[in-house]
């Protein structure tokens, strides 16, 4: 199996594993979005700290790529804090379409901070991406959920960001495992404080939801992190759109959310561009 296949089953291991965590987040109710960070985090921290503790020839740490680790730990943070703020306050598919913004910020920040060449025809299809973006957004006054589509964009953002610092540590050798235990060490920490003093109780049930939605999250991140350490984002990013599938079925079956038209107008518009430039980095790729 080639590095671009692996990479591939990666992204929709991940795409279904992050699903799972939306629904799970959702489910768990009325609980303030930075705890639920704090439970995600501290599920994913412990695993990872077994595969280092395991591993420690393979996960060692070096200097040099401590303030990429620290960059993609806060903008991860970001991305995570901005993500699940959606998912309690829009519907699922929804959130995740904005989550999924992500990859075309990855290709932005790639190119200006890795200096992966971006085309003019890719630079069109992005700008098509934050077209259906809007369609989703439905920038008005008179939507009352647009600070929280706009919250959810810019956690795309922050995840699409981190990515790019997953890649560039993947290029120097920087374990996937402990990229994983570092970014969830450090969102623990930061969101620690609130837990603190404003800690919100939690039911039995909601405590092993949370549970189980940190361990989907763990998976997904173990996935996530192992796919762009296989291939580059261009050749693999339009899988990640499979969790806007998986999150609708989701939503469906367990929430009964069905999204408006405007919505699905602005899903089609963003997996079509995600389609579009997978094939001419595919036809390039051929060619070349």
């Amino acid at each position: 199996m080639d590095r671009r296949t692996k990479g591939i089953l990666c992204i929709l291991s991940s795409a279904f594993c992050f699903a799972l965590m939306n629904m799970l987040v959702r489910l768990s109710g009325d609980i303030p979005s930075i705890e639920k960070s704090f439970f995600r985090n501290a599920v994913a921290a412990a695993a990872a700290a077994v595969i280092v503790l395991k591993d420690r020839r393979e996960t060692k740490l070096r200097k040099e790529g401590i303030p990429l680790l620290i960059l993609r730990s806060i903008l991860g943070t970001i991305g995570i804090l901005g993500n699940f703020y959606a998912v309690d306050h829009l519907i699922l598919p929804d959130a995740t379409m904005l989550n999924k913004m992500a990859p075309f910020f990855t290709l932005i920040f790639s190119a200006v901070f890795l200096k992966e060449r971006i085309s003019l025809k890719t630079a069109v299809i992005i700008t098509g991406a934050f077209i259906g973006a809007l369609f989703v957004i439905k920038p008005s006054f008179s939507n009352a959920d647009l600070s929280a589509s706009i919250i959810g964009l810019i956690g795309g953002l922050g995840a699409g960001s981190a990515y790019t610092c997953v890649r560039a540590l993947g290029k120097r050798g920087t374990s996937g495992p402990l990229v994983v235990l570092f970014f969830s060490l450090f969102s623990c920490l930061v969101t620690l404080p609130y837990l603190i003093f404003s800690f919100h109780p939690l039911t039995m049930k909601q405590f092993l939801i949370l549970i189980l939605a940190g361990t989907a999250a763990a998976g997904g991140q173990f996935s996530i992190t192992a796919a762009y350490r296989f291939a580059p984002a261009r050749e693999i990013s339009v899988y990640d759109y499979s969790q806007v599938i998986f999150t609708a079925l989701l939503g469906f079956f367990v929430f009964s959310q069905i999204p408006d038209g405007y919505s699905f107008l602005g899903y089609a518009i963003i997996i079509l561009m995600a389609v579009i430039m997978y094939i001419s980095d595919r036809r390039t790729a051929h060619a070349a």
